[in-house]
């Protein structure tokens, strides 16, 4: 079989195809692909891995070290890091493998992910100096970056100065994202002139690093140099991204025209896969800029390109309703619901947000009764949201039984806008005229939505009363943007040499 295929140049690119389409693919053997199947198979990271290996071994199968560090790789990109760490010690323990430099910084990583920072700090002082190579300090380095330890990522990096290991950009890039994630935007210049002064390189995270510390300056001149070198640099392939964030920048100083151009700039590099995230930040970008023909524009050429998908819908709905566009927002609402295989909560939901931050709760009403009358089950967020508006509006009748509706059927852990809660408690309290509605929050209790401290301090009426709409709006506005996310700027980045380390 294996001569066959190598005879066969287009039937192995299509098993190669195949392979790489699973979750766990491999190179190796038909055997090693085998077991490959099997440990995908024990998702819950509660459970024990290994156990499927050693029965593979019992059967008198074999695997590599090989295979295993390929296992290792594989189960660390999909974030199965306790499954990965529990190979990479098994490999050591019971096979008798000799850790390489690589390995123990591959294990540090995933000791830090699956048992914290205190017990990677333990595990790197158990290392062997001679195994301390660049790959483990700067496996530490990254330890320390990600949990924000200043002081001792400093501390690490002068070491790795002393001992010759900064020569290269992954450590800068570490200490660079570092500063800007702390705030840190005066040692930013330092270490720069730092890497100047080495001739180290920039790379496509070193530019991306520093324009995103400049945006949250508003530093517009060092923005444009940054761009400058990105564009003169043959090292460097600038992206759709790096345009995004510069507009972020230019938006944020109110340079409109300048906003545009990087807009435009960002589109004509957009391609692969990176499509549908790429069009949805433009769209987000010019519903903060206030410009509905280019969102419009941006959306119809996107639909050209392929499937929507669901987030590109919400997308799109929660621009025009930024925009006041009610109606286009309707339309996309319908179109989306002619075609919707998979429905998805948030789209209604962003709908009833809407209409209740106008108070036009009737329309509200209405919309969710569309909902109803599809079929469709109706979610507790949903009725949530339709409460909040009846208490916009006043219609506080209504958002009590709405709101009693919503924490009947919703799911444990689900929690209502709590200042909705408190307002229709107020109303309730003591009212004739509706002692017939039951106390929704003797049914949340119930349901285990609340603890016994938050249940007491809203029956005993402790929660501040004043400006009870106003901020039931805030807490739903706040939700939806949770759920729907905004414009992405850069938080973290990660390299892709030293993702594997």
């Amino acid at each position: 079989m294996n001569l066959f295929v190598r005879s066969n140049p287009s039937l192995c690119l299509h098993i190669d195809g195949v392979l790489r389409a699973l979750c766990f693919s491999t190179d190796t053997t038909a055997i090693s692909h085998s077991l490959n199947r099997r440990i995908s198979m024990v998702e819950d990271p509660m459970v024990p891995v290994i156990p499927v290996i050693e029965k593979w071994v019992q059967e008198g199968q074999v695997v590599t070290n090989s295979d295993l560090k390929h296992f290792i790789r594989k189960l660390r990109k999909i974030h199965r890091f306790s499954h990965a760490l529990q190979i990479s010690q098994w490999m050591s323990d019971q096979r008798g493998h000799n850790l390489s430099p690589g390995d123990v910084a591959v294990r540090l990583d995933l000791i830090s992910k699956v048992h914290g920072l205190e017990q990677a700090v333990t595990y790197f002082n158990s290392v062997p100096e001679s195994l301390r190579g660049l790959e483990v300090y700067g496996a530490l380095l990254n330890c320390y970056a990600h949990y924000k330890h200043l002081e001792e990522a400093e501390a690490t990096m002068r070491k790795m100065r002393e001992m010759g290991f900064v020569r290269n950009v992954l450590s800068y890039n570490v200490m660079l994202n570092l500063y800007y994630q702390m705030g840190k935007y005066e040692k930013i210049q330092v270490l720069m002139q730092e890497m100047e002064k080495w001739g180290i390189c920039f790379s496509n995270i070193t530019y991306k690093i520093l324009l995103n510390a400049y945006v949250a300056t508003s530093n517009i001149e060092e923005i444009k140099k940054i761009l400058m070198k990105m564009e003169a640099d043959p090292l460097v392939s600038i992206d759709w991204y790096a345009y995004v964030v510069a507009a972020n920048g230019y938006l944020k100083a109110g340079l409109i025209d300048k906003t545009l151009t990087m807009l435009w700039r960002s589109e004509q590099l957009i391609s692969g896969k990176s499509a549908r995230f790429a069009c949805e930040t433009l769209l987000s970008l010019y519903t903060a800029v206030g410009n509905k023909e280019q969102v419009y524009r941006v959306w119809n050429l996107y639909k050209t390109k392929g499937r929507s998908l669901n987030s590109s819908y919400l997308c799109m709905i929660n621009s025009l309703l930024k925009l006041d566009d009610v109606d286009g927002a309707e339309r996309i609402w319908e179109e989306w619901v002619s075609i919707v295989k998979f429905f998805d909560i948030r789209i209604p939901n962003v709908m009833v947000s809407a209409y209740s931050k106008k108070g036009l709760w009737e329309k509200a009403e209405a919309f969710v009764g569309k909902i109803v009358a599809s079929g469709i089950k109706i979610e507790a967020s949903t009725l949530d949201r339709l409460a909040t508006g009846y208490h916009v509006r006043g219609q506080m009748l209504k958002a009590s039984e709405t709101i009693k509706k919503a924490i009947s059927i919703s799911q444990p852990g689900w929690k209502p806008n709590v200042y909705t809660l408190a307002a229709c408690l107020e109303y309730l309290k003591g009212r004739e005229d509706v002692k017939k509605i039951e106390d929704p929050l003797k049914i949340l209790k119930e349901h285990c939505h609340l603890s016994s401290v938050s249940y007491d301090r809203l029956n005993s009426s402790i929660i501040d009363k004043e400006n009870l709409c106003a901020r039931a709006l805030d807490h739903m506005e706040g939700e939806d943007q949770a759920l729907n996310g905004e414009t992405p700027a850069a938080t973290e980045f990660e390299d892709k040499d030293s993702a594997e380390i």
